[in-house]
């Protein structure tokens, strides 16, 4: 197969391509940053890259832990490594509650709907079941997303192959569609592309511009756009 009209199915990860998660954590962080006079004193990069190490730890360390506690969990570390004081149990609760309210980009809910008539669209995510409803009935209201699946529901997070494979599985067993049908969608190489590599499922990179997170030295994809409305676009345009 060598055109995206080709193919049956995509897999989206959600935040970081349809979600502006980077945003949405430093938005959360702020009230905490702000309480202690360090709303302005750590650059950008290094919050997200600090906190992207620490997320990444924990969710090998606990691969069972739901994606609300796992945030929960590293915020009082991530106030320690930056050098301000412990946060209260319930600012660390509330951190951890923040992912529904995340934004999504401003390209995503349209371009979906766009999809859609081509594909069945599917969510492989690394949060909860509630977080992802929250989501769903918030930022990206008005999008139908055929299959659910998330890291609460199969145990472990990306990039563990695991959750590829189950995707594998799932959309074989109520669709019918084969892994040569699917198309992996997501802007993080660290937790989609690599993996969905290994498992030698074609994928589509979102570069979402000035991303952070989820970036690796070797960048693999099958195609590459800078937002999901030129995905939507280059669709249409084989059509």
């Amino acid at each position: 197969m060598s055109r995206l009209s080709d193919y049956r199915l995509l897999s989206f990860d959600v935040y970081g391509t349809l979600i502006d998660w980077e945003q949405g954590i430093l938005t959360a962080l702020q009230p905490f940053l702000e309480k202690h006079n360090a709303g302005n004193k750590f650059d950008r990069k290094f919050l997200l890259e600090t906190y992207h190490v620490l997320e990444r730890d924990q969710q090998t360390a606990a691969p069972d832990m739901i994606y609300s506690k796992v945030l929960a969990t590293l915020h009082p570390i991530l106030a320690q490594q930056l050098g301000l004081p412990q946060p209260s149990t319930e600012e660390n609760l509330i951190f951890g509650n923040s992912v529904g309210k995340w934004p999504a980009f401003p390209d995503s809910v349209e371009a979906l709907n766009r999809l859609s008539k081509t594909y069945k669209l599917l969510i492989l995510s690394n949060v909860d079941r509630e977080s992802i409803s929250d989501t769903l009935s918030g930022p990206l209201k008005g999008v139908h997303f055929d299959t659910v699946l998330t890291a609460q529901d199969i145990g472990s997070y990306k990039p563990d192959q695991q959750n590829f494979e189950h995707m594998l599985e799932t959309v074989k067993a109520e669709y019918g569609i084969e892994k040569s049908q699917v198309l992996q969608t997501a802007q993080s190489q660290f937790h989609d592309h690599h993996p969905a590599h290994r498992l030698a499922i074609k994928s589509v990179w979102i570069e979402r511009l000035g991303a952070t997170m989820g970036n690796q030295a070797e960048e693999i994809y099958d195609w590459k756009f800078d937002t999901m409305a030129d995905m939507a676009n280059a669709v249409e345009q084989e059509l």
